[in-house]
């Protein structure tokens, strides 16, 4: 009965006939069976994903031969069903033709990589394939068929390629809906660097809110990220609480109070511990943790983590891991808190230095500081550098932190007493060198040797000389005349030592040692040094150079000795919302990539922002820089003549460094501040570093929101007829070049303007910041790019910015308003 069925495509009809006729592959059936089963030896299989689609194929359908006449096909024979292209992979268990094994299937090659990737975009299950609905006809299928194919192949290509970064794969993850997509991409997130995805983890964060089927395939990683880090898993619970809504139960708030109840953690190391007695093992079983937050106990900050010196992120006795982070952050939040209260600014900064000095007693602590990206653990927080910034309603201040930068394995050194010689009329006091009782496994170090029990007379000792011996060599080099009693303490220290022990040298400090600390305490000051300030007390600690601020406390530090020792800066703020400064600083970091990678020298300064919930956070500070406002008060110059007294004459290299500085710096935050449209550009918000840059800062509105929403400013950017002064007026060389980079900036960053307009783009979704609420605020923002302008409309497009900007009319009245106000030059 089979004799008589012609199988188009048989080895013998094409053997016989000319190579010029190519059979159809829609239609190849190499084998049809009877109810009996298929002959020996038979092995075609099909593609189980495309069963679905050939099963429903309508049963009219007769295949025809190559010349047109219809296949004879017998009736107890089913009806053919539509081949799968060789490109295709086989396989099948669900076609309904029988095709037992074969012994060639073994020696068959897999399904190449592509097809069995292309497979995974399908669907989040591979083994699960839906059926799609019923094709109108064969031929419509078939092309269906192939065009999501060749669709995905390329899509897979992309994916896979070098050129995909991270942006690319942030973008794809938010505008995809195809589950098979979105999970690929999730497990992308693998193979990228922290640091690349750490950048995007505010839009992560918002996407996991606002998208469910994002949240469901971003989950692993965000669970696999938590127990790799603990300030990941922080920096995570913090976002979510600033982003999520209102919602008391969502999936936002359940991931969060999971990571801040320490329930996702690393798993407990396993391996052999040495036995122990029965007294040691009760005393180690349960770490204790009831001193933290407690200021007043001295560990604020101790998890009482007792399984090792190195507990970290391998904590295995069940520690809190979070906890002592959380109640140091908590510490310093309540800290501005209380500030704001008290209205007199002196009050406020002898307020800020008792605070920090009750909370400094719970320190060193494996604690850290957010904003560095480098492991370490605080060390100290000296009071007396801190300072509360120039604030009318608000209380922000500066402190700086000593840490030792570790990778995790080293134990913490025990709290340490800063040299402070003895007055001339007080009896000779020993110094501590350590508290001994806090740690009392503290390994011996190369500067600081630890105390004996047979050293604790009144006299003192031989350690006692070799540590005077250390910090003569580390005294803090006094800024003022009365310090200079620190050079003779010395010597009385020695003399009465001397006659109360009777076998001490007296420490002598040699006379050109004297006349240097003569010479600097009796110096005049330069010209160009602030004066303490008490409406604004921050303005002398801003003004010191970091070299200096860093080798002055170093010197006068405990632990300046240590190798591992840094110095760090940190702005706490409170009752501000920093969600937008986030975003902002997000911008500002894309731009300043686009333009070096263009090749653009336009400068922006971008600081690390931390936003610990909706009205408080912590900001690195910007090193070497003081206000315009600052600078006009202090010196009563003008900009330009301010510039020539920091670096020269006009023909000196030094202020022509500067001047290009200056350009360069103006030119990219003019370009910024029209994009982002960026408000509240008083003097105050307004920097110059030592170097000559401006830097802008506080981007609390931009986009559409202004300052009680005035709307005082409407210029595209602030251009004074001051910054013209120092770029020699409108007709010099520099303030064409100042324009000529403004269009150069414009133009690189429209070429990359949607890797910038998708970070906005997803932030706008949860609607939480205000600044992006109205509806237009995204395509106003693209708009700004002028993708449709040729070069040369925008040439004339930055010439009547500038020109706007310059004889703008409302920047004037601004600065009066915030003079008036709140007394800013």
């Amino acid at each position: 009965m089979l004799e008589d069925v012609p199988i188009h495509g048989s080895r013998s009809e094409f053997k016989s006939k000319p190579p010029t006729h190519q059979r159809n592959l829609s239609l190849d059936i190499r084998h049809v069976t009877n109810k009996s089963g298929p002959p020996a030896g038979c092995g075609h299989q099909r593609n189980r994903s495309l069963d679905s689609v050939l099963q429903r194929i309508p049963e009219d359908m007769t295949p025809t031969s190559p010349d047109g006449a219809q296949l004879r096909i017998s009736g107890d024979v089913p009806a053919p069903r539509l081949a799968l292209p060789p490109e295709v992979p086989t396989g099948s268990d669900d076609s309904g033709i029988h095709t037992p094994p074969d012994g060639n299937d073994e020696d068959r090659p897999p399904a190449p990589a592509a097809a069995r990737s292309r497979e995974s975009l399908d669907s989040g299950n591979p083994d699960e394939t839906e059926k799609p609905p019923d094709p109108p006809d064969v031929e419509t299928n078939a092309i269906c068929v192939s065009d999501s194919a060749k669709s995905k192949d390329f899509l897979l290509r992309l994916f896979e390629s070098k050129l995909f970064d991270m942006s690319m794969a942030i973008s794809y993850l938010f505008n995809s809906k195809e589950p098979g997509v979105q999970t690929y991409l999730a497990n992308k997130l693998f193979s990228f660097s922290n640091e690349d995805v750490d950048f995007y983890l505010p839009q992560l964060a918002t996407m996991y809110i606002e998208m469910g089927d994002v949240a469901d395939v971003l989950k692993p990683y965000l669970v696999y990220r938590c127990k790799q880090s603990a300030e990941f898993s922080l920096r995570l619970a913090w976002l979510l609480t600033a982003f999520c809504g209102d919602a008391k139960r969502s999936r936002a708030t359940k991931l969060r109070d999971s990571i801040l109840a320490d329930e996702i953690r690393p798993a407990a190391r396993r391996g052999h511990h040495r036995s122990q007695s029965d007294a040691s093992a009760l005393r180690l079983a349960t770490p204790s943790g009831r001193h933290l937050g407690d200021l007043a106990s001295g560990r604020a900050f101790d998890s009482g983590c007792v399984c090792s010196s190195a507990c970290g992120e391998q904590c295995s006795c069940g520690a809190p891991r979070l906890e002592p982070q959380k109640q140091f952050l908590t510490a310093l939040t309540n800290i501005g808190r209380r500030l704001a209260g008290v209205a007199d600014k002196e009050r406020r900064n002898g307020r800020l230095r008792a605070e920090l000095a009750t909370l400094d007693l719970n320190l060193p602590a494996r604690v850290w500081l957010p904003l560095h990206q480098k492991p370490h653990y605080i060390l100290r927080i000296p009071p007396h550098a801190a300072a509360v910034l120039n604030s009318k309603d608000k209380a922000p201040y500066i402190m700086y932190v000593e840490v030792l930068e570790t990778d995790g394995h080293e134990p913490l050194p025990p709290r340490l007493l800063p040299p402070a010689p003895p007055a001339p009329h007080s009896p000779p006091i020993r110094h501590t060198k350590s508290e001994e009782n806090l740690v009392p496994e503290w390994p011996t170090l190369s500067l600081y040797s630890p105390l004996d029990d047979s050293d604790a007379g009144d006299c003192w000792s031989h350690d006692d000389d070799e540590l005077r011996a250390q910090y003569a060599a580390k005294q803090p080099a006094p800024d003022s005349l009365s310090q200079m009693s620190a050079v003779s303490a010395v010597s009385v220290t020695s003399v009465l030592s001397t006659s109360s022990c009777g076998s001490r040298e007296s420490v002598a400090v040699g006379a050109g040692e004297v006349r240097r600390r003569l010479a600097d305490a009796t110096a005049a000051p330069p010209p160009n040094a602030f004066k303490h300030d008490p409406a604004d007390p921050s303005a002398v600690a801003l003004k010191e150079s970091w070299e200096s601020k860093l080798s002055r406390m170093r010197s006068s530090s405990p632990y300046g000795g240590l190798s591992g020792w840094r110095l760090l800066g940190c702005i706490v703020k409170v009752g501000d919302d920093l969600r937008q400064e986030i975003l902002a600083a997000q911008l500002l970091r894309r731009l300043q990539a686009v333009w070096d990678l263009e090749r653009v020298p336009l400068r922006l300064r971008p600081y690390e922002i931390l936003c610990l919930d909706k009205e408080s956070g912590l900001i690195q500070p910007v090193l070497n820089s003081v206000s315009l406002h600052q600078i006009k008060k202090q010196s009563g110059r003008s900009l330009r003549a301010w510039l020539e007294l920091e670096h020269g004459p006009p023909t000196t290299e030094g202020f022509l460094r500067a001047q290009n500085n200056f350009v360069e710096s103006a030119a990219a935050y003019a370009l910024t501040s029209y994009l982002l449209q960026l408000k509240d550009r008083h003097n105050g918000n307004i920097l110059l570093d030592s170097a000559g840059h401006i830097i802008h800062i506080d981007f609390g509105f931009i986009f559409s929101i202004s300052p009680k929403n005035l709307g005082f400013e409407s210029s595209p950017f602030k251009l004074t007829p001051e910054f013209v002064e120092v770029m020699d007026g409108e007709s010099s060389d520099m303030f064409a070049y100042f324009k000529i980079l403004i269009l150069r900036g414009l133009i690189a960053a429209r070429k990359h303007c949607d890797q910038i307009i998708h970070l906005v783009d997803i932030m706008r979704m949860a609607g939480q910041l205000p600044c992006l609420r109205s509806s237009t605020a995204v395509s106003s923002f693209r708009a700004r790019f002028h993708p449709g302008r040729t070069e040369q409309q925008l040439r004339t497009l930055v010439d009547r910015l500038v020109r706007d900007a310059l004889n703008s009319l409302s920047t004037r009245l601004y600065d009066n308003y915030q003079y008036y106000t709140n007394g800013i030059l």
